[in-house]
């Protein structure tokens, strides 16, 4: 890939077939291609969206090779959207910021084990951008939050208010 592309995107698994590289953040890939089985990400930490417009999944992506969908927890080969991104915030158990709160600072494994919460239900992120993981260690569907405020968990997109883990977006 040349200096100034950060990401490239591939047809088929193991970067064959028909490719797009991009610098900048693009809110519709459907004009390029079709389905999406790999990708090569040269620069940069790169979120990817299931759907047009910023909608569906979120797969943070950082530098690497990810020969097939499964490489980056996609569970299918629909992405659409591509953005790129540049580390404070609170959550809540209770949404518009009521209840408990707990400040985060750093990457956090177990939300339960760390702050005895099962769910939150917002959220406001100071700086930086985060990482929030359905499940613990990292795992499940993520979350990409960046600066603002998330008075519920249904405003990062999610549909339930459980949350595992998350961590921060260290590269930009």
């Amino acid at each position: 890939m040349s200096s100034y592309i950060t990401i490239a995107f591939f047809e088929d698994k193991n970067f064959q077939g028909c490719s797009h590289e991009c610098s900048t953040d693009s809110p519709d890939l459907t004009s390029y291609f079709s389905r999406c089985n790999s990708i090569k990400v040269d620069s940069g930490c790169w979120v990817l969206y299931e759907h047009p417009n910023y909608t569906g999944s979120q797969y943070i992506l950082s530098p690497g090779e990810y020969p097939d969908h499964q490489h980056w927890m996609g569970f299918n080969d629909g992405i659409k959207k591509v953005g790129k991104q540049p580390r404070n915030h609170v959550f809540y158990d209770k949404q518009d910021f009521g209840g408990q709160a707990a400040e985060c600072v750093e990457d956090c494994p177990s939300v339960y084990e760390t702050f005895k919460f099962r769910e939150l239900r917002s959220c406001v992120v100071m700086d930086g951008a985060w990482v929030l993981y359905e499940q613990p260690d990292y795992h499940g569907h993520q979350y990409f939050l960046e600066r603002g405020e998330y008075p519920n968990y249904t405003d990062w997109g999610a549909n339930s208010p459980a949350a595992g883990s998350f961590r921060m977006v260290t590269e930009l």
